[in-house]
């Protein structure tokens, strides 16, 4: 199967609007699953989680209730802020395997209408209810309540300031307080929630913040409106329930919210799926050039895990790793299997396939723009003598200098027309030679050390493999 380089980007060019939503591998993971992590039973390490985080929120709720002295809510008005919290907790903006949602429209004024300390518990009480029609309807399973008090830690943040500072009825000029609790509340609702997603998705912390920030946002804007309608109820407590109306303007908002992030996953997925079929077409335009990418990929992300990359590096590596030589589907067939050396007019041939590599991935934007930057620094040397920008040490993509490395073992040790395969002791020798001049020293280091994980018999390099293990 041959395709001329440039109908292929032709062909493949309208999967891609271009740069507009994009989203990360590991947003993307949380994103798609969240949604069946819901409707499932809790499994053993989210039983944990949520045993750990509810069971500290009830303690932290009893502490703080006895210590602060604070009497029991009107049971009127506690009963009004529930309902209304479990109404506007019902009208979610996914983000992540969290949420946010109009609640601070009443979580506000309940922080001045009861006594604080009371806030995180009347919280936790919506969020339970809100779960019903949920759970009534198999969006979700009935195990998933576990996970309401975890949830409310939020609230803790804000009760404790306004009770530590005496809070009395909302007033602007106790905003200093104000924006202080939103800090508290931002602050305790970051750590429960890395706690939460650590214990039992593993996602990072880093990636964590990446999903809440636009939560954060969000929240920031609707706790002025929330202050507002505290402020209205100074003199008439239910008149809060006046925001009610703008929760239906924000249902509407949500299920547009839905509708771009599925719009994003289904985006990223095409991104993906689009790589993976230049890199068969790479494969069925030449054998060697289709198994040798295959082999660099599996190289490459090995030193990638072995350098602790996070995911979304790691999937630059695997493209750029798999595509880094899509641009010889435009070098003639005759030059790429020429038996014997090739002549300077040849190699500036061969050599510009980088440079068309990039330039098909470019025509597909996106997130295989940042993959054609790896191709195209796939063959820089690490002290400024490669091709075709000369460029050198770290500015060089560490994604092109992970996969120069693998590209030059799999290269030595696979046949060509022109050579034999080198044995792999030989070829790990060049590498160290070529180490700080060719290749970048810290991944022909972390090179060496994902070959002998892999069984590689430690006689490779012995003396340098000792002190790197």
């Amino acid at each position: 199967m041959v395709i001329a380089h440039d109908r292929l980007s032709e062909f493949v060019q309208h999967l891609s609007p271009g740069r507009a939503h994009r989203i990360t591998p590991s947003e993307e993971r949380l994103l798609a699953a969240a949604p069946v992590r819901w409707r499932a039973r809790v499994d053993r390490r989210e039983l944990l989680a949520h045993g750990l985080l509810g069971t500290g929120f009830a303690v932290a709720c009893a502490i703080a209730i006895a210590a602060s002295g604070a009497g029991t809510p009107a049971i009127g008005i506690a009963i009004a802020l529930v309902l209304a919290f479990a109404l506007l907790s019902g009208i979610e903006f996914q983000a992540g395997s969290g949420y946010t949602d109009p609640t601070q429209l009443v979580f506000v004024p309940m922080l001045f209408l009861v006594p604080p300390v009371w806030a995180p518990l009347l919280v936790a009480v919506g969020l339970t209810l809100a779960l019903a029609p949920s759970i009534a309807s198999g969006r979700l399973h009935i195990s998933r309540v576990l996970a309401a008090p975890g949830n409310a830690w939020y609230a803790l943040g804000p009760a404790l300031v306004f009770t530590l500072a005496d809070v009395g009825a909302a007033s602007l000029g106790d905003w200093p307080i104000y924006v202080l609790a939103l800090a508290a509340q931002f602050a305790v609702d970051y750590a429960a929630g890395a706690i939460g997603e650590r214990l039992t998705v593993g996602v990072a912390p880093q990636v964590q913040l990446r999903v809440m920030l636009p939560v954060w946002r969000i929240d920031v804007l609707l706790s002025a409106i929330g202050l507002m309608a505290a402020l209205a109820a100074r003199g008439q407590p239910y008149a809060f329930l006046l925001v009610l109306p703008l929760g239906a303007l924000m249902a509407n908002f949500a299920r547009e919210h839905r509708a771009r992030i599925d719009q994003a996953i289904e985006l990223s997925s095409a991104y993906r799926n689009t790589a993976l079929l230049l890199g068969d077409v790479v494969g069925d335009d030449d054998a060697y050039t289709g198994a040798h990418s295959r082999s660099v990929v599996t190289l490459a992300v090995a030193v990638a895990r072995e350098l602790r990359l996070d995911d979304d590096e790691l999937r630059l590596v695997e493209l750029g790793a798999l595509l880094h030589d899509v641009g010889k589907v435009a070098i003639p067939k005759d030059i790429i299997n020429k038996p014997g050396p090739l002549d300077e007019s040849e190699w500036a041939v061969v050599r510009s396939h980088t440079i068309v590599g990039q330039q098909m991935l470019d025509r597909i934007g996106g997130a295989l723009s940042d993959v054609g930057e790896v191709v195209r620094c796939s063959h820089e040397w690490f002290n400024g003598a490669g091709y075709p920008d000369c460029r050198a040490g770290t500015d060089i993509p560490l994604a092109s200098r992970i996969v120069s490395v693998a590209d030059a073992y799999s290269a030595m040790t696979t046949d060509r027309p022109y050579r034999d395969a080198l044995p792999e002791a030989e070829s790990v020798r060049r590498l160290l030679d070529g180490s700080g001049s060719q290749f970048d020293p810290d991944v022909v280091d972390a090179f060496v050390v994902a070959l002998v994980h892999r069984g590689r018999p430690r006689s490779v390099a012995p003396a340098r493999v000792s002190s790197l293990v």
